[in-house]
């Protein structure tokens, strides 16, 4: 057993209140290494000459990334403080006890040398996440890109490769006019990118955060479009890009004007005059990246970030908007995000932050900050696994096991699963053209548990190299479409929202097999079963045990125990009489979310290959 790798501290990240006295414990050690753990607890302020308080609970092994396992346990308590350790037992039967980040042969006694949970301060700290944002999905839009209002010639449109300086004329109206399309199908949450004024086709340097850019339309478009998402039972994100403004806000262009003398120095890091502002040149201001047309906000001095806090809420306030997600977000500091939360959630409880970090980012979800963040480690493990080949089907669990053992079990349905977005590849392009990899890739983002983001045109198998190439027009042609495409996200979503086991159930049954390239997930919720099984590799499987006596939910057949190039099935063992599509009430396709998704329980054993 590893002593180095075991790994607990008696902080919010690993001991914290999931409701009102109920309690979730977490212990890290060396992949392998442990056979059982058991965790002790007694109260604190009670000897247990004068009543003994103390208790034994089992610890699950909840995953494993590629290097550690992850074990949990609830607990529920009525105390001031408990005193908590841990009793571990490797798989050569050897036993050791863990207390207040030390190891002891003998079972501990000591109050002193336990771990420390006050509960009341951690019952403070609890998560509080926008419940109707759990597990939805939602649809990525690029604005001046995706439709327009106005007469564009095909051969513009469809311009491929495309520049950052084409101007397709996208606009708020365009979006309006085929909202529908949207609609049926089946997404829940609506994200722009940025809207506001710039003289950019991506709008990420702005100039004014009070104005719609005129190219978009206007405030009272943005109503519309939202009252009409609303109405529709979606909700609208808007990008926040404050990190950085461009060199015509008000206070940039101030200092470029009045040099020392401007009174918004503060707003900025400027390190000297002149400015230097010259392409090719490094600017002597902080910027995102090098742009010098992207100057970085300081958001330590409080007048600049009353300013950001004041347009994040009058967004809100006067469009009804649902959420942000912010640029950059990691490049700011965590007290600034801190008064953000605060100011935002005083205007709308429920408003969803989302923040934008291409790596893990533990750091900004402890509950004070963001809910959110988009995924880059799940985009990084699919391209590797998928696209690229590069890695293998266990190591790819592994590194989404990572993101779920580190993080607080309450954000899993909150995580924004991508496979590209405006600032990646197309997925498609990266995968070389294959719609199969595409098809796999699709049912992993929209099968699993997380908010899976699909950029505009995926759903029609858009293609495109990287930026700013993936940001090509929409296709709104159905000769230029892939129809196939289209419907099998339609159905994805479909079975994600009919059959909630598969986002929120629990994990009855997980198996990775790297030589056929096969993952199984059986989860159960409720009264629900279902069994989810991905073929990441080239040529076919069979799989004996499902080869009878099983209904394949994707293509709506007999399952007959085999699987094709890149193929995703959903499995549910008996079709229930009332299994049948229908229309929502939003013109899209849905299923049952009744007792259609009871399979056999109590499977074991191994996945046979006939």
């Amino acid at each position: 057993m590893e002593y180095a790798a075991i790994r607990h501290f008696a902080d919010k990240r690993y001991c914290y209140a999931i409701g009102k006295g109920h309690f979730l414990i977490r212990l890290e050690m060396k992949k392998g290494d442990g056979a059982r753990v058991v965790l002790h607890t007694q109260n604190k302020y009670l000897p247990i000459e004068y009543l003994d308080t103390r208790q034994e609970s089992p610890m699950k092994l909840v995953c494993s990334d590629n290097y550690l396992d992850y074990y949990e346990t609830d607990i529920y308590i009525d105390t001031v403080c408990l005193r908590y350790f841990f009793e571990i037992e490797d798989r050569q039967g050897n036993v050791v006890y863990y207390g207040n980040h030390a190891f002891y042969e003998a079972c501990i006694r000591e109050i002193g040398r336990m771990f420390d949970c006050p509960q009341t301060l951690r019952e403070e700290e609890r998560f509080g996440l926008p419940a109707w944002a759990e597990n939805k999905v939602i649809y990525q839009i690029f604005p001046s890109r995706f439709a327009t209002d106005q007469e564009v010639a095909k051969e513009d449109w469809y311009q491929a490769p495309i520049g950052h300086r084409a101007d397709l004329k996208g606009s708020l109206r365009g979006i309006i006019n085929h909202f529908d399309h949207i609609k049926n199908l089946g997404v829940d949450i609506l994200y722009m990118t940025p809207i506001f004024c710039s003289d950019s086709s991506h709008k990420y340097n702005i100039h004014d955060y009070y104005r719609i850019d005129p190219s978009f339309g206007d405030k009272e478009d943005l109503k519309e479009l939202v009252k009409l998402a609303h109405q529709s039972g979606m909700y609208v994100i808007l990008d926040g890009v404050f990190n950085h403004t461009g060199i015509d806000f008000f206070a940039f262009r101030d200092i470029r004007e009045k040099g020392r003398q401007s009174a918004y120095l503060d707003w900025y890091y400027i390190e000297d005059f002149p400015l230097v502002m010259e392409m090719g040149k490094r600017p002597n201001y902080k910027t995102f990246s090098y742009a010098a047309y992207m100057p970085k906000l300081n958001l330590g001095n409080p007048e600049t970030a009353d300013f950001v806090i004041d347009v994040a809420r009058y967004w809100i306030q006067e469009c009804d908007i649902d959420g942000w997600r912010l640029d950059v977000g990691d490049e700011i500091g965590h007290s600034f995000w801190k008064r953000f939360r605060a100011g935002v959630k005083a205007v709308k409880k429920d408003a969803l932050i989302v923040g934008e970090v291409w790596h893990y980012a533990g750091d900004f979800l402890e509950g004070d900050e963001w809910d959110s963040v988009m995924n880059y480690p799940f985009y990084d493990a699919a391209v590797d696994l998928i696209a690229r080949e590069e890695i293998s089907l266990s190591a790819f669990v592994g590194n989404l096991n990572f993101v779920k053992g580190n993080l607080h079990t309450g954000l899993e349905g909150y995580l924004w699963n991508f496979i590209d977005t405006h600032d990646t590849a197309r997925f498609l392009h990266s995968a070389g053209g294959d719609m199969g990899k595409q098809r796999l890739a699709a049912a992993m983002q929209l099968l699993l548990p997380g908010m899976p983001m699909i950029y505009y045109g995926d759903e029609v198998g858009m293609e495109g190299g990287p930026d700013p190439d993936c940001r090509r027009g929409m296709l709104w042609e159905e000769s230029r479409q892939k129809l196939e495409c289209l419907d099998y996200y339609r159905r994805l979503i479909q079975i994600r929202h009919g059959y909630p086991a598969l986002t929120k159930g629990a994990v009855i049954r997980q198996e990775t097999d790297d030589h056929r390239g096969i993952w199984y997930l059986e989860r159960k919720w409720e009264k629900c079963h279902v069994v989810l099984i991905f073929h990441v590799k080239r040529g076919s499987v069979s799989l004996a045990e499902f080869s009878g006596g099983w209904r394949e939910l994707i293509r709506d057949r007999d399952f007959d125990g085999r699987l094709h190039d890149y193929e995703t099935v959903v499995l549910t063992e008996t079709r229930a009489e009332n299994d049948s599509v229908g229309a929502d009430g939003n013109g899209a396709e849905t299923l049952p979310d009744s007792a259609v998704c009871a399979a056999r329980d109590g499977m074991t054993g191994s996945i046979k290959e006939k």
